[in-house]
């Protein structure tokens, strides 16, 4: 074979090696999962415009389909438009959109708004961010072209929608949304704002209460959970029927006591939260489920091989424990239940704490669904990147689920905004240090209005 022979057949063998690099790769085809196939029907809105503003309704495209709108701009706006997010709605065809709790206030003081039922119901968080942003960035087409385009988008979002506050900003949903939106700032209430711990404390919670209560399963997902569930209530609590439960016997102590160290540790309210009717019922009703979020993944997300489930604080776990530990069922999740994506978002779009603007957060201490940890969670986050800084969180002494008043959240958006804009920044608690958390004042700081059955703080002198 000639010299030029050989270099002609390895330069043949080179681009053949290289092939993946000499040409496009075709995106893999993405794993089918319930929710692509499922439909929804959006409306247009009835709502009523506020007295000194105009009010826009209607429906716009989305991710998944039409979704409707809602758009409310003050004669006097100052060109700041702030998307509000709302929560979970359902598993239900029809989508709703509501307008945020504080719009009186947003337009008394000049801000414009405007919120999405987004194009899907379920936990859609990515439909959630994309169709958000969407109807951001058709506030002039959507308005007639009345206005000029906004100078400054803020966004906020309560409990499902937090999530979507707190993605909504992250680095990863800058680079990967297919409508992107730059906030300069966000107002995360009630947050699922570590959405993985979300699923695992779901999973966590009803699979020890049916341990405990002699009824744990033998296989995953546990089928008959729900069919089962009176009967594990009834180990576990002396009487399910009352808005407020009480646990029952040693079990039902041991349940309580694993779910304290599961949610956030000691703290004042979570007494209170634990046998609030409403947030158990919801919490259980996730029982048996199959890791995939009712069909937003294609695989499972939940696993509990590495967790050592305590009740109790000492250096090491008692006999107890470790009998529980070892007769628990292990499950093991799927390799990359959520995986990264081309040309968008992840279906669960993930809070990872790299931000580049100004957060503020809310919760409540005894809120049993999405529970308190998440806030412990985020500020680690947040610190491992560097972002501390850019994070005030608040706690606020109630025991339901994003229950606020209209002015901690008032306090929490202005004090946000002046944050922005000056770049001083605005007090927060410490979520992190036990003995903080753990004194009976804990919460003082930013709660406004005593709830029932919640201690009230004492009076500033």
């Amino acid at each position: 074979m000639s010299v030029r022979t050989r270099c002609a057949t390895l330069l043949l063998s080179l681009c053949a090696g290289l092939l993946s690099g000499c040409m496009p790769v075709a995106a893999p085809t993405p794993e089918p999962r319930a929710q692509d196939s499922r439909t929804f029907k959006a409306t247009v809105p009835t709502q009523t415009a506020l007295a000194g503003a105009q009010l826009y309704q209607g429906t716009y495209a989305g991710l998944q389909g039409p979704a409707s709108y809602l758009i409310e701009v003050p004669d006097d706006w100052n060109g700041t438009l702030v998307m509000y997010a709302h929560g979970y709605a359902g598993t239900g065809e029809n989508l709703s959109v509501s307008p945020p709790s504080i719009r009186a206030h947003l337009i008394a003081q000049g801000y414009a708004w405007a919120a999405s039922s987004y194009s899907a119901n379920y936990y859609d968080v990515r439909a959630g961010v994309e169709d958000t942003n969407a109807l951001a960035l058709a506030f002039g087409t959507l308005t007639g072209g009345k206005y000029a385009a906004p100078g400054k988008y803020l966004m906020m979002g309560a409990s499902m929608g937090g999530h979507i506050a707190g993605a909504a900003v992250e680095k990863e949903t800058l680079a990967n949304a297919r409508s992107r939106v730059n906030y300069a700032a966000s107002l995360a209430l009630c947050g699922v704002i570590d959405q993985d711990f979300e699923f695992q404390w779901l999973g966590d919670y009803t699979l020890a209460a049916a341990q405990l209560a002699g009824l744990g399963p033998q296989r995953y997902p546990q089928s008959d959970y729900q069919a089962l569930l009176p009967d594990i209530k009834a180990a576990l609590f002396s009487d399910t029927s009352a808005a407020l439960w009480q646990e029952n016997g040693a079990q039902g102590t041991k349940l309580r006591e694993l779910a304290r160290r599961l949610t956030g540790g000691d703290r004042p309210v979570f007494e209170l939260g634990f046998r609030t009717a409403g947030t158990q019922n919801a919490v259980f009703t996730t029982g048996g489920s199959d890791g995939t979020l009712n069909g937003i993944l294609a695989r499972n997300l939940y696993g509990n091989g590495g967790r050592t489930y305590r009740w109790t604080d000492g250096a090491t776990p008692t006999a107890a424990e470790t009998s529980f530990n070892a007769a628990v069922l292990r499950v093991t999740a799927d390799a990359d239940p959520n995986p990264a994506r081309q040309g968008g978002l992840r279906w669960l779009p993930r809070v990872n704490g790299e931000f580049g603007v100004p957060v503020l957060t809310l919760h409540t201490l005894g809120d049993f669904y999405v529970p308190f940890a998440h806030q412990q969670r985020y500020r680690r986050a947040a610190e491992a990147r560097g972002n501390g800084g850019r994070l005030v969180q608040r706690a606020i002494r109630a025991a339901g689920h994003c229950e606020f008043t209209g002015a901690e959240i008032v306090q929490a958006f202005s004090d946000l905004v002046t944050w922005e804009k000056t770049g001083q920044k605005p007090e927060g608690d410490d979520v992190l240090t036990p003995a903080t958390l753990a004194d009976p004042t804990y919460g003082c700081r930013f709660t406004r209005g005593v709830r029932p059955g919640v201690a009230a703080c004492p009076a500033t002198p």
